[in-house]
């Protein structure tokens, strides 16, 4: 059974390879940066094309609010690779394999069948601050995402 994870609770660290095959961890950002991880189920796919482009059409938001944003699906490297250079993503795409990272976080399947789509708010000293699980309101994961930033200032 996966873990639900709580606001106010500390987010599970975590190591994995990003769309270049670079490992990522969690601890990389602690104390330098507020982070949106946005769990979705697969690259290409209607719903998270449309989420990932929203997520990149608002990054400089993001960016002024002082947070990075990383993106995380069970999608391989090449996938993820190929995904960021089609819609031009600037942001970090990684490579939950064996969904060890979305197990860690609580994100199960929704509708008993899809993998998850949740996103997270950690700040800066790595607590959480925001979930948000939507299966079909791609849009809504940025603009609550947003708001939970602009509150924390």
């Amino acid at each position: 059974m996966a873990n639900k994870i709580e606001i106010g609770s500390k987010a599970p660290d975590f190591s994995l390879p990003d769309q270049h095959g670079k490992r990522v961890n969690l601890s990389d950002y602690i104390g330098r940066s507020n982070l949106v991880i946005y769990f979705y189920p697969k690259d290409e796919s209607y719903g998270c094309t449309k989420e990932a482009c929203s997520f990149r059409d608002n990054y400089e938001v993001f960016k002024e609010a002082g947070a990075e944003v990383i993106g995380i699906s069970s999608d391989d490297i090449a996938s993820h690779q190929a995904f960021a250079a089609n819609h031009k993503l600037p942001f970090v795409l990684l490579s939950d394999r064996d969904k060890t990272v979305s197990e860690k976080y609580g994100v199960g399947k929704s509708l008993g069948v899809l993998p998850g789509r949740v996103t997270f708010v950690v700040d800066k000293h790595g607590i959480v601050r925001l979930t948000f699980s939507s299966q079909l309101n791609f849009e809504k994961h940025i603009t609550e995402a947003i708001e939970t930033l602009k509150n924390m200032e």
